[in-house]
Protein backbone atom coordinates (compact mmCIF):
# COMPACT_ATOMS: atom_id res chain seq x y z
CA UNK A 1 0.00 0.00 0.00
CA UNK A 2 1.46 3.09 -1.27
CA UNK A 3 1.41 6.02 1.95
CA UNK A 4 0.25 3.65 4.34
CA UNK A 5 1.00 3.76 8.10
CA UNK A 6 1.55 0.12 9.30
CA UNK A 7 1.17 -1.65 13.02
CA UNK A 8 1.30 -4.41 14.62
CA UNK A 9 -1.27 -6.27 16.20
CA UNK A 10 -1.37 -6.36 20.26
CA UNK A 11 -1.83 -9.37 22.45
CA UNK A 12 -5.28 -9.26 24.06
CA UNK A 13 -4.67 -12.01 26.23
CA UNK A 14 -1.38 -13.04 27.35
CA UNK A 15 -2.58 -16.84 28.15
CA UNK A 16 -4.07 -17.15 24.46
CA UNK A 17 -0.56 -15.96 22.76
CA UNK A 18 -0.63 -14.98 18.96
CA UNK A 19 -4.40 -16.36 19.02
CA UNK A 20 -5.39 -13.38 21.13
CA UNK A 21 -3.73 -10.97 18.59
CA UNK A 22 -5.89 -7.85 17.36
CA UNK A 23 -5.50 -5.11 14.86
CA UNK A 24 -6.10 -2.53 17.66
CA UNK A 25 -5.45 1.17 15.76
CA UNK A 26 -3.93 4.81 17.97
CA UNK A 27 -6.20 7.09 17.31
CA UNK A 28 -6.82 10.80 18.39
CA UNK A 29 -10.84 11.64 18.79
CA UNK A 30 -11.89 15.06 19.18
CA UNK A 31 -15.35 16.50 20.10
CA UNK A 32 -16.87 19.86 20.58
CA UNK A 33 -12.74 20.99 21.25
CA UNK A 34 -11.66 17.87 23.73
CA UNK A 35 -9.70 15.62 22.23
CA UNK A 36 -8.33 11.89 23.38
CA UNK A 37 -6.03 9.50 22.04
CA UNK A 38 -7.24 5.66 22.66
CA UNK A 39 -7.00 2.36 20.62
CA UNK A 40 -9.78 1.48 18.47
CA UNK A 41 -10.56 -2.58 17.14
CA UNK A 42 -10.57 -2.47 13.86
CA UNK A 43 -13.63 -4.34 13.02
CA UNK A 44 -14.77 -5.13 9.40
CA UNK A 45 -17.74 -7.47 10.55
CA UNK A 46 -18.95 -4.04 12.67
CA UNK A 47 -21.89 -2.31 11.00
CA UNK A 48 -20.96 1.14 12.55
CA UNK A 49 -18.33 2.62 14.74
CA UNK A 50 -18.96 1.71 18.25
CA UNK A 51 -18.19 4.74 21.00
CA UNK A 52 -17.90 3.37 25.17
CA UNK A 53 -19.96 5.07 27.17
CA UNK A 54 -17.21 6.37 29.37
CA UNK A 55 -14.98 7.57 26.42
CA UNK A 56 -18.37 9.38 25.51
CA UNK A 57 -18.40 11.32 28.85
CA UNK A 58 -14.48 11.76 28.97
CA UNK A 59 -14.62 13.63 25.74
CA UNK A 60 -16.88 15.87 27.17
CA UNK A 61 -20.78 14.57 25.82
CA UNK A 62 -23.98 14.77 27.62
CA UNK A 63 -26.21 11.71 27.12
CA UNK A 64 -29.12 13.85 27.79
CA UNK A 65 -27.87 16.08 24.54
CA UNK A 66 -27.38 13.24 22.07
CA UNK A 67 -30.93 12.68 20.92
CA UNK A 68 -30.65 10.74 17.62
CA UNK A 69 -31.48 6.77 18.58
CA UNK A 70 -29.15 4.33 17.39
CA UNK A 71 -30.02 0.33 17.37
CA UNK A 72 -27.47 -1.58 17.64
CA UNK A 73 -27.60 -5.41 17.33
CA UNK A 74 -25.77 -8.98 18.50
CA UNK A 75 -23.65 -8.50 21.86
CA UNK A 76 -24.53 -4.59 22.11
CA UNK A 77 -28.28 -4.83 21.23
CA UNK A 78 -29.68 -4.72 24.75
CA UNK A 79 -27.63 -1.49 25.64
CA UNK A 80 -28.91 1.97 24.58
CA UNK A 81 -26.81 3.86 21.81
CA UNK A 82 -27.45 7.25 20.64
CA UNK A 83 -25.33 8.75 17.28
CA UNK A 84 -22.75 11.11 17.65
CA UNK A 85 -20.19 12.70 15.32
CA UNK A 86 -16.53 13.60 15.68
CA UNK A 87 -13.46 14.03 14.35
CA UNK A 88 -10.67 11.67 14.18
CA UNK A 89 -6.97 11.37 13.41
CA UNK A 90 -4.77 8.49 12.95
CA UNK A 91 -1.31 8.98 12.24
CA UNK A 92 -0.36 11.46 9.66
CA UNK A 93 -3.38 11.51 8.32
CA UNK A 94 -5.46 14.42 7.43
CA UNK A 95 -8.63 14.18 10.39
CA UNK A 96 -11.79 12.83 9.79
CA UNK A 97 -15.39 13.04 10.65
CA UNK A 98 -16.68 9.56 11.75
CA UNK A 99 -20.10 8.79 13.10
CA UNK A 100 -20.44 6.93 16.58
CA UNK A 101 -23.17 4.37 18.03
CA UNK A 102 -22.33 5.62 21.71
CA UNK A 103 -23.86 3.05 23.59
CA UNK A 104 -24.18 3.05 27.57
CA UNK A 105 -21.93 -0.54 27.42
CA UNK A 106 -18.98 0.00 29.38
CA UNK A 107 -16.06 -2.02 29.71
CA UNK A 108 -16.16 -2.65 25.61
CA UNK A 109 -13.22 -1.45 23.10
CA UNK A 110 -13.66 1.44 21.14
CA UNK A 111 -15.51 -0.49 17.66
CA UNK A 112 -13.84 0.76 14.03
CA UNK A 113 -16.44 -0.74 11.82
CA UNK A 114 -17.57 -0.47 8.53
CA UNK A 115 -19.92 3.10 9.11
CA UNK A 116 -17.62 4.80 8.77
CA UNK A 117 -14.58 4.06 9.44
CA UNK A 118 -13.96 2.02 6.73
CA UNK A 119 -15.40 4.13 4.19
CA UNK A 120 -12.72 6.65 4.98
CA UNK A 121 -9.59 4.13 5.23
CA UNK A 122 -8.43 1.46 3.38
CA UNK A 123 -6.62 -1.20 5.47
CA UNK A 124 -4.83 -4.25 4.24
CA UNK A 125 -4.33 -6.99 7.12
CA UNK A 126 -0.97 -9.47 7.09
CA UNK A 127 -2.84 -11.46 9.59
CA UNK A 128 0.73 -13.79 9.15
CA UNK A 129 2.77 -11.27 10.04
CA UNK A 130 1.04 -10.06 12.88
CA UNK A 131 0.35 -6.73 11.02
CA UNK A 132 -1.96 -4.03 9.08
CA UNK A 133 -1.47 -0.97 6.83
CA UNK A 134 -3.97 1.38 6.80
CA UNK A 135 -4.65 4.61 4.47
CA UNK A 136 -7.15 7.71 3.46
CA UNK A 137 -9.34 6.45 1.07
CA UNK A 138 -8.63 7.31 -2.35
CA UNK A 139 -10.83 10.64 -2.85
CA UNK A 140 -9.34 10.25 -6.96
CA UNK A 141 -11.66 7.18 -7.30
Amino acid sequence: MQNAERYLFTVADSTFGAASLRPYLPITLTYQGKSITSSGLLDTGAAVNVLPHELGIELGAVWEQATTPLQLTGNLAQFEARVLIMSAVVAQFNPVQLVFAWTQASGIPLLLGQANFFLEFDVCFYRSQSAFEIRPKDSSA
